[in-house]
């Protein structure tokens, strides 16, 4: 058996780190320094936790006189989004440095650690707010109807407003969380609005501000139970979602000169960072120059339809064992190499 093992920079990316297993591992156009109109990714999350402390302040002074469970809980959500748009800032600035020896490709997981921190708060504080909620359900306490609405409505526009600063549009699982913090912070404060108004219309309708709180609760906890499963799967190195396998692995074989390809696997760094190792079987015992050739069509093909930024493939005269998983390359000169020796 021949074979080559190809790790030839992908063609859709100008920037690239030195990836694991010797290769080059291009720089996603997302995990640059992301701007969005001249404002970048670290500005974004300072502003929005800016405006949530500011928030909070507010809704817990005026939560407590207005003895509103809904107010609360809502400044509970956003203090809980202070602290998650922190480990937001800290994981984008963390995925800017530059691998190093102990890691080689570099920050990118920081992100979907920071992700899932703050899917696993958004947990928690909904487990407060429903145990509390619960308790008012059982025992109402009387509620001011006007500070509710006033104080609530503000609410809504900070966190409709933090909302529209951090999201940048990406497909980045750290940015998608700080943007969950921000809208379930707006629907809890739009919730607690329309409370607010029918206990200020109607009396004995005091029961229905932690009912909303509740619901509102549910529905965050299960938008973070989605985003953590994301997380999960990425950090167990799962397909993405986004790729068909049976297809990927048909458009490789479509390449010329590819005859077979086994021992796939694809895998992600992050949210927006996909990657790919692979088993190329050439025809007809091609050169070292052109399989290589070869290598590069089916990175062009990987980058520009599946958006796999950093692909390893080992290129082979003939296919391995069926038994070999991981075969071990046997490198072989080209022609002209071999003339020179003779």
């Amino acid at each position: 058996m021949s074979s080559w093992t190809s790790s030839v920079r992908s063609r859709r990316s100008g920037d690239a780190h030195h990836g694991a297993r010797g290769a080059v591992l291009p720089a996603s156009p997302h995990l640059r320094r992301h701007t969005l109109q001249g404002v970048s990714r670290d500005r974004r999350l300072v502003i929005a936790a800016a405006l949530n402390v500011v928030i909070v302040v507010v809704q817990i002074i005026y939560g407590i006189r207005a003895k509103s469970l809904g107010l609360i809980a809502d400044a509970g959500h956003n203090l809980t989004d202070v602290a998650a748009l922190a480990l937001s800032w800290w994981a984008v600035v963390l995925v800017r440095r530059s691998p190093t020896a102990k890691q080689s490709f570099g920050f990118h997981r920081s992100g979907i650690l920071a992700a899932q921190a703050n899917a696993a708060m958004i947990l928690i504080a909904t487990a407060f707010i429903v145990y509390e909620g619960v308790q008012r359900l059982v025992h109402p306490t009387h509620v001011k109807g006007l500070v509710v609405v006033v104080v609530a409505g503000i609410g809504l526009v900070v966190n409709g407003v933090a909302a529209l600063t951090v999201n940048d549009h990406s497909g980045d699982l750290n940015m998608r969380s700080a943007v969950l913090h921000m809208l379930g912070d707006a629907a809890a404060s739009a919730g607690v609005v329309l409370a607010g108004v029918v206990i200020l219309v109607r009396d004995g309708s005091e029961r229905l501000d932690p009912a909303v709180s509740i619901a509102i609760g549910l529905y965050i906890a299960w938008r973070a139970v989605k985003l953590l499963m994301a997380t999960t799967d990425i950090l167990m190195e799962a397909t993405p979602s986004s790729i068909d396998m049976a297809a990927l692995r048909g458009a490789m074989r479509s390449a010329d000169g590819v005859e077979s390809v086994h021992d796939v696997h694809a895998w992600s760094l992050s949210g927006d960072l996909h990657a790919l190792s692979a088993h190329l079987v050439l025809g007809g015992h091609p050169t070292l120059e052109e399989a290589q050739v070869v290598g590069e069509r089916v990175k062009h093909i990987l980058a520009e339809h599946y958006a796999i930024s950093h692909a390893t493939l080992e290129l082979e005269c003939e296919p391995c064992a069926d038994h070999d998983i991981d075969c071990v390359p046997v490198p072989v000169a080209s022609d002209s190499a071999r003339a020179h020796h003779h």
